[in-house]
This record gives C-alpha cells, structure tokens and sequence, in this order.
C-alpha cells in the first residue's frame, strides 16, 4: 500500500476512548476518521468525520465502510477477528492483520504463540471441563489463577484458586472454557508500547511501570524502575512479536518482572493502549500519531521521551473531580466524553510531567 495522502479516509472499528484518541491524532495529520461500531453516540463517533452503526457482522454494513475508507485499523482487540476477515476479503486494508487479533483473543493461543517464539509465560493449562481443572491444579499447583480463554478484561472473568479446595465447582462458575495459569510472585507490573510500519520500521517507547487497583490500570509511570537488561530484554521480545506477525501499527505487551529479573509475558494487546497515555505529553510521538502513521504507510515518529511522567486513570467518580484537576497546573487532564459514570468504568486518565534540567 502507497502512503495515503492527507485528506484519505482512515476507518476505524469500535467507538470508544482509543478510537476517540485516534480520530484526534488522525486529524492533526490532515486524515479524516470514519467510526465502524455498534454503538450509538460513541466517544469516538462524537469528534470523527463519519460514523456507521451496525453489528460487527453485518457483512453490509462492513461492505459500505469498506467503500468510504483506505485502510481499516482496530481500537480495541475484541473486534471480531472474523469482521478483521471480511473486510480484507472485500480487498480492504486492515491493519493490524486478523490473525494477530484472533490470537490475542484467546488467552491459551496467545500464551502458546509467546512461548513459540521464545517468550516466557507463566505455567498454563486449557481447561474445558471441571476435570481439566483438577488435573490443571495437580499440575500447575495453587497458588493459581483460572480466566476465561476469551473476552473479560480489566479483573473481569478470572476466579483466584488459593488451593485445591478453591478449585471445586470453579469451572462452573467460570461458565466458560478457560485456562489457568500459574501465580506469578512478580515485583513488579511493566510493559512496552511498539510500532512497527509496513515497509519493517520499527520503534520502541521506553518501558512504563503499571498499578493495578481491583484489576483495573490505576496508575503508570515513565521511565519503569527496570534496568538496561529488561528493557533490551523487553524490546526484543516485542521485535519478535512484531515480526512474527508482520504487524503494522502500535502493540503493547505486559510483563511480570520477577525478583530475580526475568520477564515473563502477561498478555499483549494488538492496539493502543491504556498504560501507553503517558505518550500524548510524555513522547514526542504520541502512540496515538505513531498507530496512524503506521497504518497510513507513513515512516515513523521519534518516540524520545521527554520527562519522567506519571498517569493516573480516572476510574468511575474520579473524573467527577474534574473542577478541581483542571486548576492544577501539573496535570494535564484528558476526558473521554462518555455519557454516564459508574464503578470500575475509565472516564479519562491525567498525565503529570516533570522535565529534568541536565
């Protein structure tokens, strides 16, 4: 694909707060945003040029956005990889490619592609029956954590299994196949934000440290407390990622950091992403312009960070103190115009930057 020239339609499927951060880094590069979701009045939708609502496999509807746009990019990974699919049947550009969707979709596929490539994972298991799990347990051992293979996020779908007894009747109440996987004692939660564009460019943001609160980010800072070892160690475990795929666009993956300094790989999502935030201030690329220069055939940005930056998620009634951090003059606030608050729903992030003076 040539690189498209501003002006272009770039479309992008889902209408949440990552499409919203898109359509706006799309813009200041001169592309216009058309939206694919199936949700009316989205985030997204608000500040793009134009939206389609239909299901995900409304194979019509698909057609149609196909016709208006050059390239198809994701905002977040649970699109459909067979949507992903009939889009490129239809000779459409998608990036990323569906099959790195459908793996990172599944949590046994995924955990299986990073060990063939040579990335550490924690111990795991399929599990399709309660069987499976006992059998699961008398393997991997308690400690252990059983998560649904597909869908659930921020905490949801996974059941703790502190011993054997926990196990009984889990997969039930699981109700779904799962995997389970082994208790990491980490020190600590890392991850790093990538890009790769279509001609093998590739760039890394510096590895970012991440605070869960209740299964949700809650908190990430720039630079990580990681030394020069992981952080190549990171990097080249990402450029392994990349290339197997031959994915074009942002990709982050998460990774325990064991006391003793290994990395051993959480999960990766085949997007932007929410520990990445820290880039829209902190990067002199955000990872927002970086996706869009990738799928658009653009070379890539410098992703020189320029501080060191905390973000901070605005969880539920968090962003109702709004008032208050606009008139902080450190924070630099983002709201992601939904509609409604509720618990455990990420309403807008706040960035802090200091600059260090050599």
């Amino acid at each position: 694909m040539k690189p498209l020239p501003p002006g272009s339609m770039i479309g992008v499927l889902g209408g949440g707060q990552l499409g919203r951060m898109l359509s706006n880094a799309a813009s200041e590069l001169g592309f216009d945003v058309c939206i694919f979701t199936d949700e009316h009045d989205s985030p997204a939708a608000r500040v793009s040029a134009r939206t389609i609502v239909a299901p995900f496999d409304d194979r019509g509807a698909l057609e149609e956005f196909a016709r208006h746009v050059q390239v198809i990019t994701t905002e977040f990974e649970n699109v459909p990889a067979a949507t992903a699919k009939t889009l490129m049947d239809a000779g459409a550009h998608v990036r990323p490619h569906h099959h790195a969707l459908a793996v990172a979709q599944d949590r046994f596929d995924e955990k299986s592609f990073f060990t063939s490539t040579g990335i550490a994972t924690p111990a795991f298991a399929a599990i399709a029956s309660q069987d499976d799990l006992d059998a699961g347990i008398a393997k991997i051992g308690a400690p252990s954590i059983l998560k649904t293979r597909r869908f659930g996020y921020d905490g949801r779908g996974q059941i703790r299994i502190m011993s054997a007894a926990d196990a009984e009747g889990a997969f039930e109440r699981l109700g779904a196949p799962g995997i389970l996987e082994a208790f990491c004692p980490f020190e600590r939660e890392v991850s790093i934000i990538c890009a790769r564009s279509e001609v093998g460019e590739i760039a890394f943001y510096d590895l970012c440290e991440n605070t869960h609160k209740n299964g949700i980010l809650s908190r990430t800072i720039a630079p990580s407390q990681a030394n020069a070892a992981t952080n190549v160690a990171a990097r080249n475990a990402a450029k392994r990622v990349l290339e197997a795929f031959g994915y074009v666009g942002v990709l982050t993956i998460e990774f325990f950091l064991m006391p003793d300094g290994a990395l051993i790989a959480n999960e990766m999502a085949p997007r932007v992403h929410n520990s990445g935030h820290w880039t829209i201030e902190g990067a002199l690329t955000s990872q927002f312009e970086q996706h869009i220069r990738a799928v658009a055939g653009w070379p890539l940005g410098p992703t020189t960070r320029v501080g060191d930056i905390e973000m901070l998620n605005l969880i539920g009634a968090d962003a109702d103190r709004w008032a208050e951090l606009a008139t902080d003059p450190s924070a630099r606030l983002h709201l992601y115009g939904k509609r409604s608050t509720r618990d455990g729903r990420k309403m807008g992030h706040v960035t802090k930057l200091t600059v260090r003076e050599d």
